[in-house]
């Protein structure tokens, strides 16, 4: 019953914010799961957090297809190269990184967009454009794969500043580029890795249920508070991370 509510709330807040293993990690924690077996469950029970997520966003995904089916590649790639960093290397670079880029991150949710591009995608037929938020996004896939507390934060801070049309579509993308990424993780995980099955499963079903919600609640909430909410939520997780790490 503990992991099926951390599941609904992180399948909830992930699909929101991006938020999900900040209710479910520690849950896993909590029932005596050492901590690589508690990460790699995790990325296994948010599959089913991605599966929510883009089963309620499905009207902010119409148009995006040509674009997420270009980006796809790199978010897989991403997550398979955080998973293999998880398996061998010790996690302190990128413990004491998160909280720096997942502030900044927030910051720049809570600063003000300006008037939002009716036709994102003019701007990123530009090669240079392309490029960048390529390299960014498997970046933030990266960090998905390996840990992912807040990767969602990152990856909305970046799709909102370039030039997702709103914070309903930007989220939609969002959560269709990182259930790609952990996707991937998840599958080196389970044949890789310690995975706690009869935990992940309880914990796949409450993100399933919870992810179902996110993105009607995104919809219909209004954009500013809503980004102000999620800003703050991301300001809040950096202060807690960075006490952990420093």
């Amino acid at each position: 019953m503990l992991l099926l509510a951390a599941g609904i709330t992180g399948g909830l807040t992930g699909s929101i914010a991006g938020l999900a293993s900040v209710a479910t990690y520690p849950a896993l924690l909590a029932i005596g799961i050492p901590p690589v077996a508690a990460n790699v469950t995790n990325t296994v029970a948010l599959i089913f957090n991605g599966v929510g997520s883009m089963w309620g966003s499905r009207p902010e995904l119409r148009g995006q297809g040509p674009w997420l089916r270009r980006i796809a590649p790199v978010a897989a790639l991403g997550g398979a190269l955080g998973a293999i960093l998880l398996l061998s290397t010790p996690a302190e670079g990128f413990e004491k990184a998160v909280p720096v880029l997942l502030g900044l991150s927030s910051v720049a949710i809570l600063l003000p967009r300006g008037r939002a591009d009716p036709h994102p995608d003019k701007l990123r037929r530009r090669r240079g454009v392309q490029i960048a938020e390529a390299a960014a996004i498997g970046g933030i896939t990266v960090y998905g794969g390996y840990f992912g507390a807040a990767a969602g934060v990152l990856l909305l801070a970046l799709l909102l500043r370039a030039g997702s049309a709103t914070l309903a579509h930007a989220n939609a993308s969002k959560n269709a580029i990182l259930g790609v990424a952990n996707l991937v993780a998840a599958l080196i995980f389970a044949v890789a890795a310690p995975v706690q099955w009869a935990a992940a499963l309880p914990l796949g079903l409450g993100c399933l249920l919870g992810a179902r919600l996110g993105p009607v609640v995104v919809r219909h909430a209004p954009a500013t508070p809503m980004r102000l909410v999620i800003g703050a939520a991301g300001l809040a997780v950096a202060v807690r991370l960075g006490m952990s790490a420093y």
